[in-house]
């Protein structure tokens, strides 16, 4: 059985558990999955050492996905382009969300191709968003309450337009990327009803709670919304991919989302 684990700053409220053990189960494996809350960075050293040490693989989400890098023996694939980690495994970083991000825009019928995006946040889930929606065709624009954070990333991308701050203009989609409206921001919107007038999508990183008050606002200015459910659930299929050693397959991937949505909650 293989022993996982997902580390963050506060991952008591995380559905990553219940989706990566019915996921597995799906692909024939067993696991055993442990959500690990580091509230404090400095702590952080201590903590991935010891997951480095005692599990299979594992999960880094917010704000840890960059704190890993120095521990690890080499990225691959995604995580060096991003240079984010959110899957460890044999001491290698990996990056899955930009897969995740992807597949959760198509399967929602969102194309952003030849169109405005404002990405909100610049750290690894907004970095993973941005190359995809470069690679898409999506003309990107960046906000990040850390200016020097939008300003390394759109170093790094080119192409990207990093913003000093969020004035109302029109974008095709906005995301939501900076982790604001979860655990003790829940009820706060980054951005208000003025800036999510002029897109026609919102799209939310963040899947708990299932309507975060930033797409409680463009719901009720009529815009599309999308939450990070499908996101998290595919990033944990890619995952489970390289875990397993398998060739990864939208369409399975797709098709076990689904059936997570009826079966596994």
């Amino acid at each position: 059985m293989l022993k996982l684990a997902l580390v963050g700053k506060d991952v008591s409220a995380s559905d990553s558990a219940k989706m990566h053990t019915f996921d597995l189960r799906g692909l024939g494996s067993d696991c055993t999955y442990a959500l690990i809350s580091c509230p404090e960075r400095d702590k952080f050293p201590e903590c991935a050492r010891r997951l480095l040490a005692e599990y299979d693989a594992f999960n880094v989400t917010i704000p840890y996905k960059l704190d890993i890098i120095p521990f690890l023996k080499e990225l691959r694939g995604d995580a060096k382009t991003f240079g984010a980690v959110n899957t460890v495994k044999d001491g290698i970083g990996y990056n899955t969300d930009g897969a995740g991000f992807s597949l959760m825009l198509e399967n929602n019928g969102v194309c952003p191709a030849g169109k405005r995006v404002l990405v909100l946040g610049a750290g690894g889930a907004g970095r993973s968003c941005v190359k995809k929606l470069l690679d898409g065709g999506a003309e990107v624009f960046l906000f990040d309450v850390n200016k020097e954070n939008a300003a390394a990333a759109a170093e790094k991308f080119a192409g990207v337009q990093a913003l000093g701050a969020v004035a109302p203009a029109p974008y095709y989609m906005i995301v939501n990327a900076t982790g604001v409206g979860m655990h003790k921001t829940v009820g706060v919107s980054p951005v208000g009803e003025e800036v999510l007038s002029g897109c026609e999508v919102a799209v939310d990183l963040i899947y708990h709670p299932k309507k975060s008050e930033f797409l409680r606002l463009a719901e009720a200015l009529g815009k599309r919304t999308v939450n990070g459910e499908g996101m998290l659930y595919y990033q944990a299929y890619y995952t489970d991919c390289i875990i397993l050693g398998r060739e990864p397959s939208a369409a399975e991937a797709k098709s076990l989302f689904e059936k997570y949505s009826r079966e596994g909650k």
